[in-house]
């Protein structure tokens, strides 16, 4: 089955199913969309995926949009490795931990929002900054002490191996360096964030490496 993903080099959205795609060694076409081009919003690319936001996934068996829902359905057609422990209680623990930073963190940080504060909103650079960093700082709190009490170490969030809180927590890690966000408070997501960050499969997702990296 082929794959191609619609992708933004510095989307942390599309940055987790590109982790998600090289921890499964799925071979994939990669289509740069430009968000800051406005390239999402053109009407080729609109009637592909009506939300006009990347990550999607095409394959012969359809369109997929919104990151977990993609990474989800890799998992299901591509069991090995797993990407969500076995365990209900754990994968439902991972799930939450995920969808702390892909529900709550990411949506009111991403460009679009950003973009709303400044032209609807007339928020300065200050201003949006302020806001990027207060709700990653709430997300992040919560989420420290969620993985502390999972006993899981330093490595992964959950269990010895990559699960999808993981695979969401790289990128925003990513974004809270850019938006230069205090990480002295959450040094097992630090760690975690540097042991990923040595996986080949992390590597190779990292924005800078992409083709389109501006």
């Amino acid at each position: 089955m082929s794959l191609t993903l619609y992708d933004y080099w510095r989307s942390s959205a599309a940055y987790r199913v590109r982790i998600a795609l090289n921890l499964k060694s799925l071979k994939y076409d990669s289509v740069p969309v430009s968000l800051i081009k406005g390239e999402q919003n053109t009407a080729t690319y609109r009637a592909q995926n009506p939300q006009g936001l990347v990550p999607m996934l095409a394959s012969d068996k359809g369109r997929f949009s919104q990151s977990l829902a993609i990474i989800e359905y890799l998992n299901e057609i591509h069991p090995t490795p797993p990407l969500l422990p076995s365990d209900p209680e754990a994968r439902a623990l991972a799930r939450g931990m995920a969808h702390i930073i892909a529900s709550d963190i990411h949506p009111i940080n991403n460009l679009r929002v950003q973009q709303y504060l400044a032209r609807q909103l007339g928020a300065s650079e200050v201003q949006k900054t302020a806001w990027i960093q207060h709700w990653m700082a709430e997300g992040f709190a919560a989420l420290e002490t969620l993985v502390k009490q999972s006993g899981s170490g330093r490595e992964f969030c959950l269990g010895g191996t990559p699960t999808m809180a993981d695979i969401c927590l790289i990128p925003q890690m990513y974004n809270a360096r850019r938006f230069k966000l205090d990480l002295n408070p959450y040094p097992t997501l630090v760690a975690i964030d540097v042991h990923c960050s040595a996986i080949k499969a992390f590597a190779a997702a990292q924005p800078e490496k992409q083709n389109d990296a501006a």
